[in-house]
């Protein structure tokens, strides 16, 4: 499969290019840039900064997830659980981390705080319609496909 090239702009030094943990790993690794480390208090929200800005192709956004091993090891996930970066974004990717835990965090300079996936991203259109299709679900909503 070819890639796609992603032009990336360090803004700080020691800012670190998404890398990726296997050949076939969806997600690149994201790094945090920070002059000090940063403490997280529980239920407390503190930005982390990457220190890299990126151009992505037009039809594309990135989409930044957690990091499942920091999840569960350090109960630290990005605040809006999926952040959006769109392609005419040219500021510095900054990952807003959460802390779920009981206990204080710390984000080192270095280390991988969250997962960059880049996903198609098409134009929609929409019409206003006096009726919609009808399908066997209807308007079942929370929890209507559930087991019964």
């Amino acid at each position: 499969m070819d890639s796609i090239r992603i032009e990336v702009k360090k803004l700080r030094e020691g800012a670190v290019l998404p890398t990726r943990g296997s050949d076939l790993s969806a997600g690149y690794d994201l790094y945090a840039c920070l002059d000090a480390p940063a403490e997280i208090a529980p239920g407390a929200t503190v930005k982390i900064g990457t220190g890299l800005a990126m151009a992505l192709p037009e039809g594309w956004f990135a989409a930044i997830f957690a990091r499942s091993g920091l999840a569960l090891k350090q109960n630290l996930r990005p605040a809006n659980c999926v952040g959006v970066c769109d392609a005419d974004y040219r500021g510095e990717y900054i990952v807003p981390m959460f802390n779920d835990g009981s206990l204080p965090r710390t984000v080192e300079n270095g280390e991988r705080i969250a997962q960059m996936i880049l996903l198609p991203c098409r134009t929609l259109d929409f019409a206003l319609a006096e009726e919609l299709t009808d399908t066997a679900r209807g308007e079942g909503g929370f929890g209507s496909t559930g087991v019964r």
